[in-house]
């Protein structure tokens, strides 16, 4: 299929994630002040969206507390700068198991498996305009980890991400995902037009190269909207693959710590070489109020006092 440019671009930047990335960049950041500030810089580079996960801020890693998720959101609305609000869902869907030979009992360190409404508590709580639905159960680079997504628990969270009024983004890490994806809005489940991240590079699901990308953009519904993102050194070559095929860009922190070889990067500046990138190939960087306008958000005031 023919290929069209997509001339009114969003970016979001993807300020902190779930990995053990803490410990190999300073400008990781960890605690909601820190996520929070670093989330602010990015929009005043040019993003129109943040997703944002949480961090214990002691030891920098992964956390599901809904008090810092409530600190965090609270602090991104209380900012003078305008932005988007998009916070992750995929956390509580992680299974580890034994040994080869003895697959169980699961291993009790790091697997952390919860029901629905645990995992859409802390959406429930904030009222992101946005959060992430991540669309299946796929193999990550570990031997023996699995993000589990089964189709009852992504039909039960889709069900009340939907019903709070919330805008799940459809996280695709392959082909299948984008079946099932589909398959949940034909339901009712999920409203049309959706919104997908394609994510492309992640082991071991769809791998960064442009055949398998144009697969994944060629199998979007022409009237959804997509963003796409690829990790490390490929993460600004997907920003122009994506603007070409008529997407949007996602880039920050989670995906890649790089601004070059040897040059660790910050939020900030990962979304302000993506905005150069989008500007340079004739396209306009667009605004979170244009965001919401096209995607029917609704912006929400600060929770506290």
């Amino acid at each position: 299929m023919p290929l069209t440019m997509n001339r009114e671009v969003f970016i979001t930047c993807a300020v902190t994630g779930s990995g053990s990335t803490q410990d190999r960049s300073p400008h990781v950041p960890r605690s909601p002040e820190e996520i929070a500030r670093s989330a602010i810089d990015a929009a005043r580079a040019g993003a129109a969206v943040v997703h944002c996960h949480v961090r214990d801020p002691d030891t920098g890693t992964p956390s599901r507390r809904l008090e810092l998720y409530r600190e965090l959101t609270d602090r991104i609305r209380e900012a003078e700068v305008d932005v988007v609000l998009n916070l992750t869902a995929g956390m509580g869907g992680d299974l580890i198991f034994g040994a080869t030979e003895h697959p169980l009992p699961l291993s009790e360190a790091g697997t952390d498996m919860i029901g629905a409404a645990a995992r859409v508590e802390h959406v429930k709580q904030c009222l992101p305009e946005i959060c992430t639905l991540d669309c299946g159960t796929m193999n990550f680079a570990e031997a023996d980890y699995v993000m589990c997504n089964t189709p009852g628990m992504l039909q039960a969270m889709g069900r009340m991400m939907t019903q709070l009024g919330v805008k799940p983004e459809i996280e695709a890490f392959d082909t299948g995902h984008l079946w099932y994806a589909k398959q949940l809005v034909a339901d009712g489940i999920l409203d049309d037009p959706a919104l997908v991240q394609l994510c492309m590079g992640v082991p071991w699901g769809a791998p960064d190269d442009l055949n398998t990308f144009m697969a994944m953009v060629n199998n979007v519904p022409a009237d959804w909207t997509f963003s796409a993102f690829g990790l490390g050194r490929n993460q600004m070559g997907y920003v122009a693959a994506s603007v070409l095929a008529g997407g949007n860009v996602r880039v920050g922190l989670e995906d890649n710590l790089m601004l070059d070889r040897g040059v660790l990067a910050t939020n900030a500046q990962l979304v302000e070489r993506a905005a150069t990138i989008v500007s340079n190939m004739g396209a306009r960087v667009i605004g979170p109020q244009q965001v919401r306008d096209k995607l029917g958000l609704t912006r929400r005031a600060p929770a506290r006092a």
